[in-house]
């Protein structure tokens, strides 16, 4: 593909990052839910003990998409996986091969650390996504039910007192 790259995003990128992130936001109808920050972001993807990778996709010099992937580790497998948490490709570069480039670029990655999965979350409202991930050999898990805990209850469970009987 002539005129696209894809590289490691470096601490120089938050700024942009962050932009991705709230851009993705808007898309999903979660401007809300946007609590990170460019400190942020510098501590948990370019800090001491980085939690997260970011790659940023360009076209013809000009930013045209983010992807944010963390391993994770499957008991089942004894093997790493690679979980993409975030792509997002700019409305206007959709249709154009940027979001499937850059998720053979992280299936190689995947592949490269010996991982044992590469996964992702999709919303259940997002068909041109969904229809995209099966054109491409991704199966959808029916049978799993993502459970979260955050803000106010995430810190209740953490000061919960357990009895051992």
């Amino acid at each position: 593909m002539s005129g696209f790259r894809i590289k490691k995003a470096g601490e120089k990128d938050t700024g942009l990052i962050l932009n991705f992130i709230k851009k993705l936001a808007e898309y999903e109808k979660l401007e809300n839910e946007v609590t990170a920050t460019g400190d942020l972001l510098k501590e948990n993807l370019f800090g001491e003990r980085p939690v997260a990778e970011c790659l940023l996709a360009y076209y013809e010099n000009k930013p045209v998409g983010f992807a944010i992937y963390f391993f994770n580790f499957s008991t089942f497998l004894a093997k790493p996986g690679l979980y993409l948490e975030d792509l997002f490709v700019l409305p206007e570069y959709r249709g154009k091969g940027f979001g499937k480039a850059m998720l053979v670029h992280l299936a190689k990655i995947a592949v490269e650390k010996d991982c044992g999965r590469f996964e992702w979350a999709v919303l259940d409202w997002n068909e041109p996504a969904l229809k995209f991930y099966e054109s491409l050999g991704a199966v959808k898990l029916d049978d799993w039910i993502i459970h979260r805990v955050t803000g106010k209850a995430l810190h209740q469970l953490a000061n919960e007192k357990v009895t051992i009987k």
